[in-house]
Order: C-alpha cells, then sequence, then structure tokens
C-alpha cells in the first residue's frame, strides 16, 4: 500500500549560486558521506558534473521528505538520507540513524528517480508499507 508520494523540481542554477556563496560547506550539510565521495569525483572530472549531481541528491531528499510526510525535521535530516546508485544506475535510498530505525518501525520501502537536464533536476519517490508475510493456514 502506498504509504506516501513526493517529487520536487530543482533550479541547478540556483545550486550553482549556494555552492559559490557557502562553498564546501553546502554539500557538506546536504550529503552524507558516500554522496560526498560520489560529488567530489564528479567535480574533480567536470564541474558541471558536480553541481548535476548536488542537485538531483538535494532533491531526492527534498521529494523523499514530502513522501514520508515530515518534511525536513527530525528524524529526517539531509545526511541520514543518501540517495546512491546500484551498479546499474538504478538510484535507491539507504538511510541511517534515528531515521533508519523510524523507517523500519513503521515497515516502509522507498523507490526513487531522477533526472536531470541543463537547467534543471528532478526527483519522484514512492514511499510504500512492506506487505507483511501472510500466516500459512493452519
Amino acid at each position: 500500500m502506498i504509504y506516501g508520494i513526493g517529487t520536487d523540481l530543482c533550479d541547478i542554477r540556483r545550486m550553482a549560486a549556494t555552492y559559490a556563496r557557502r562553498g564546501e560547506r553546502f554539500p557538506e550539510r546536504v550529503l552524507g558521506p558516500a554522496e560526498l565521495t560520489v560529488f567530489r569525483a564528479r567535480q574533480a572530472r567536470a564541474p558541471a558534473r558536480g553541481l548535476r549531481f548536488l542537485a538531483t541528491r538535494f532533491s531526492a531528499k527534498e521529494a523523499f521528505s514530502k513522501a514520508i510526510g515530515l518534511g525536513i525535521r527530525s528524524p529526517m535530516t539531509w545526511r541520514a538520507c543518501e540517495v546512491l546508485n546500484e551498479a546499474s544506475g538504478k538510484p535507491f535510498v539507504r538511510l541511517s540513524g534515528v531515521l533508519a530505525e523510524w523507517f523500519e518501525a513503521r515497515g516502509l520501502v522507498a523507490h526513487v528517480t531522477v533526472t536531470d537536464e541543463t537547467d534543471y533536476a528532478a526527483s519522484f519517490v514512492v514511499v510504500e508499507t512492506r506487505p507483511t508475510p501472510e500466516k500459512a493456514p493452519s
């Protein structure tokens, strides 16, 4: 059963302006440890790729926070929610700390997709309740 749906659209130019003002403090506040590693690698190869990565993750976390109905308030924090990629490229949500405990206690599972174009990044998240295993008849 669907628990919640969230979507977000992010202006990459806004991310660039914020990054220009705040420098590394901005991605360090928004990205989790694994995301920071990817961000820095992409930023080193091509600054525009790094900014697009930052924007898609910012957007995905906003969409996730909407889907769980909390917004960016406890237990939802920027760094406790990471959006990473499987080897195939498929994005997935990895949670940590109190947020992971909160999410697991409710039996939830998240599905995420992200996309970006020249000026915009967009994300869509569906959170659903895990199906409970049915009891075998006695």
